[in-house]
């Protein structure tokens, strides 16, 4: 079979899958009109409280890096939100270097996906993308509105999602167009877009106000030198973060290798890394056939963790209350902990994993 005739097979085939979302989608509707209700009781529309707590960032600073916007202007539009696919066939992945915020979430099987955010900063290439989960929609409820590109997942998943007011839908399975395969990787590793594709799906929103506070440095009593962060989550996935004060960065490394951002060639860094131990349940869906159901990270309440920048790190307690706020860290004397100007990475590691002999390693 040629390659055109596989990628006309695989959209034929995407498109009765999006069929099937849509007539999906308007069985829900058709239920919750029948039940008197006018929007979908989901995990996402729970919780209280104010939306965001952190202090504004300057004006010509892009809000979710306090770095200076592309030529003096933070761009008006919302924040968009991409999973990204992070087993071995996935990598190296494309525009992890252009995302303000990357969200390393646990998945099921011991794999790990991120939730890569754009706002600022333009990617010509992102991917590979994959399924929803869970966690995706629960995290992004911090933005007032934010757009979250994905390639299917689980019904209820997708439904969450498309019925969510704080989110729009860029479901690969009802925007193609926007997508494209790519012919050197093997599905479902393959499909990618870009944000320009993305973003033109939907109007102009106002930019976000930020989700992290930034300070000058951190505290100087609570610091202490790290040269490297190991996190063991599974097997393959031992994933090593080194400082280096050559580029005032930390580099991103699997197996002792250096992780590679394939769209510009260059090693995948973050200024800051904020490690947040959680609890979690396991969802009533199977993802895939043999699996096991979707890992819920708790990302509301109350844990430790700890928090890297400039080479130094300090152990923190996070608190979420709600799924409208931002996450606050503080020391030990209760003050708050802030990040340095740059792109952030979190990482969600389960609080059973945290406590395995050698999951997690901080190097002097």
């Amino acid at each position: 079979m040629s390659l055109r005739a596989y990628f006309a097979q695989m959209r034929k085939g995407r498109l009765i899958a999006a069929l099937v979302v849509v007539l999906a989608i308007v069985g829900a509707i058709i239920g919750i009109v029948a039940s008197g209700s006018k929007t979908p009781t989901t995990p996402a529309n729970n919780g209280g409280g104010p939306r965001n707590t952190q202090p504004k960032v300057a004006s010509k600073n892009c809000p979710l890096t306090d770095t200076p916007a592309p030529g003096g202007k933070v761009p008006v539009r919302e924040p968009l939100a991409v999973k990204i696919g992070n087993e071995t066939t996935a990598r190296p992945q494309s525009g992890l270097n252009e995302a303000d915020v990357v969200f390393d979430t646990p998945a099921e099987g011991g794999i790990m996906r991120y939730i890569a955010v754009f706002q600022c900063n333009n990617a010509a290439s992102i991917g590979p993308i994959r399924s929803v989960r869970w966690v995706d929609y629960h995290i992004l409820q911090v933005f007032k509105h934010s757009a979250l590109a994905f390639v299917g997942g689980v019904i209820p998943n997708q439904q969450a999602v498309h019925s969510s007011p704080f989110l729009d839908d860029a479901n690969e399975f009802l925007h193609f167009a926007a997508y494209h395969s790519d012919p050197a990787r093997t599905a479902p590793d393959a499909t990618y877009s870009s944000t320009q594709a993305l973003w033109s799906l939907f109007g102009h929103r106002a930019a976000p106000r930020p989700i992290f506070r930034y300070t000058p440095a951190l505290p100087a009593s609570e610091a202490h030198p790290a040269s490297s962060l190991a996190i063991n989550f599974s097997y393959g996935t031992d994933v090593v973060w080194k400082w280096d004060p050559s580029i005032g960065q930390w580099v991103h490394t699997y197996s002792g290798s250096t992780d590679i951002d394939s769209l510009t060639g260059k090693p995948v860094t973050a200024t800051n890394i904020i490690v947040q131990i959680v609890h979690y349940t396991i969802g009533p869906y199977v993802e895939s056939t043999g699996g096991s159901g979707d890992v819920q990270s708790q990302t509301v309440g109350t844990e430790h963790g700890w928090i890297f920048r400039n080479g130094e790190y300090v152990r923190v307690t996070w608190h979420r209350p709600s799924l409208n706020s931002t996450t606050t860290y503080l020391d030990s004397k209760g003050q708050q902990v802030g990040l340095a100007p740059g792109r952030t990475w979190v990482e969600l590691v389960l609080d059973t994993t945290a406590k395995l002999k050698g999951a997690i390693t901080i190097t002097p």
